[in-house]
């Protein structure tokens, strides 16, 4: 593992009653870097965000993040401390409206005047957004409600960004402006480890990449490394 680590996973296994979701899985992500987690479903992939953001906790194994230890912290502690999860299924609030529930996603900040600027960058990366910030959030398209739960994320002023499956059920043509926007997020300086079906976007845009099958880690290496190997292409890539 590098010391330039932000979040560094050491030996991790998650455990559904007998059944083990994650079996000695280590792995990390340095500042400033895209990563993705590769897999079929039930690989394991969003337990381990889930265990990350600590939603679940591990039968054994370590997570540090910016040098400290926060294997058994309560999720609240972790969003504070740096971390924001943008869950699969989007999970916005529906009956309340786009600026409120980008107001929710600040709820652990203190600064008004930072929480507006932050607003801004969100409607200034998402003009959509903008133009819809008085709409109830559940009205919003697929494509609109993934911007939004994206959105809510940036609220927090993460250092890393935990995203689950930012293009499911999205068109084509919605699919390249979300992953154009996650580009946009790194360049400004977020970290971002990327659980994404979407093997060819997901490579695309990252730096390195881990494949996990079955819960347990079966390769690594960089994007262009991943996209080159053969096993890869056959299982994830369609090629």
């Amino acid at each position: 593992m590098s010391e330039s680590s932000l979040l560094r996973i050491d030996d991790l296994t998650v455990r559904y009653g007998a059944i083990e979701a994650l079996s000695g899985v280590s792995l990390e992500v340095r500042a400033g870097e895209v990563v993705t987690l590769i897999g079929a479903n039930g690989a394991g992939k969003s337990t381990l965000l889930m265990t990350v953001s600590g939603l679940l906790r591990p039968a054994r194994g370590a997570i540090v993040f910016a040098g400290e230890g926060i294997t058994r912290t309560a999720p609240h502690r972790i969003v504070r401390m740096g971390i924001a999860h943008v869950p699969e299924g989007r999970r916005i609030f529906g009956e309340l409206s786009v600026e409120d529930n980008l107001e929710l996603g600040a709820y652990a900040r203190s600064s008004a005047r930072e929480v507006r600027e932050d607003r801004g960058r969100v409607y200034a990366l998402f003009p959509q957004l903008a133009r819809l910030r008085g709409r109830r959030a559940g009205t919003l398209s697929g494509g609109e409600q993934q911007m939004l739960a994206i959105g809510r994320g940036l609220m927090a002023r993460p250092r890393l960004l935990l995203l689950d499956e930012p293009s499911l059920g999205l068109a084509p043509v919605l699919v390249i402006e979300i992953f154009k926007a996650l580009q946009e997020i790194n360049r400004e300086g977020a970290t971002i480890l990327l659980v994404e079906q979407n093997a060819h976007m997901a490579l695309r845009i990252a730096h390195r990449g881990y494949v996990l099958e079955s819960g347990r880690l079966a390769l690594s290496g960089t994007a262009q490394e991943l996209e080159g190997n053969p096993k890869v292409r056959e299982a994830y890539l369609g090629e």
